[in-house]
């Protein structure tokens, strides 16, 4: 099969810009789409986002806003100054945030180059059903994961974050356009780290989802161009 490069997002997973950035020109050619999520947020601020939108790439913000609708109306109002082309909200936040989400993104689309994509995170990737139950969900993960998908949806989100695993049955659940973004992925079955519910890109893909998310197999690879040439082998 083969891979649409747009369709790979990078996670800069990094708590210094320096890094970060060095990933993104070690790329350049091949990756376009980088996700920057807390540890690079909160020790670089957003002037990271700048950086990296001046080399003319795209940015998936993940910080997974998770607060009370107003708050996170706010908070996104704050981030869009920065021209993110797409950005998390945590769907556990309830109905209510994810309107309100969704409402701060659509005051903001006055520039037809650049339309704000709003995903709704299900059920981390960390987590199994063993960790549901411990929190008091007493439902399989991918009950629950459509749960939380349909109430995206329902709310106006673009799409949801989930594992592979549950791609074909939001698709069913919710329209093949509702976009799914898969992390948890590893280029070799073996490399689990701290993630429980892991596919590979190849998997992923024919699985249905629209993009994936790969963090530390490339970041944390001797020679991270070669891994991405890796992938679409």
């Amino acid at each position: 099969m083969s891979i649409d490069t747009s369709r790979i997002i990078v996670a800069l997973d990094f708590s210094d810009k320096n890094n970060a950035l060095n990933i993104v020109r070690t790329l350049e050619g091949w990756i376009n789409f980088y996700k920057i999520g807390l540890e690079l947020f909160i020790n670089e601020g957003p002037d990271i986002i700048n950086q990296i939108k001046r080399l003319n790439k795209k940015i998936f913000l993940d910080l997974k806003l998770h607060d009370i609708p107003n708050t996170v109306y706010k908070a996104i109002k704050g981030a869009l100054q920065h021209d993110i082309d797409m950005l998390t909200v945590h769907t556990t936040g309830g109905f209510h945030m994810l309107q309100k989400a969704v409402e701060a993104v659509k005051e903001h689309a006055f520039r037809e180059d650049l339309t704000t994509k709003i995903i709704g995170v299900t059920s981390l990737t960390s987590l199994n059903e063993q960790d549901l139950q411990d929190i008091g969900i007493n439902l399989s993960v991918v009950d629950f994961v459509k749960r939380l998908a349909l109430m995206a949806k329902n709310a106006g989100l673009d799409g949801v974050v989930s594992s592979a695993h549950e791609v074909n049955a939001i698709k069913e659940l919710c329209g093949q356009s509702f976009l799914v973004v898969t992390p948890g992925i590893r280029i070799f079955k073996a490399e689990s780290n701290d993630q429980k519910r892991t596919v590979t890109p190849k998997e992923a893909f024919l699985r249905g989802a629209d993009y994936i998310v790969v963090g530390r197999a490339i970041t944390s690879s001797q020679n991270p161009l070669e891994t991405i040439q890796s992938i679409f082998q």
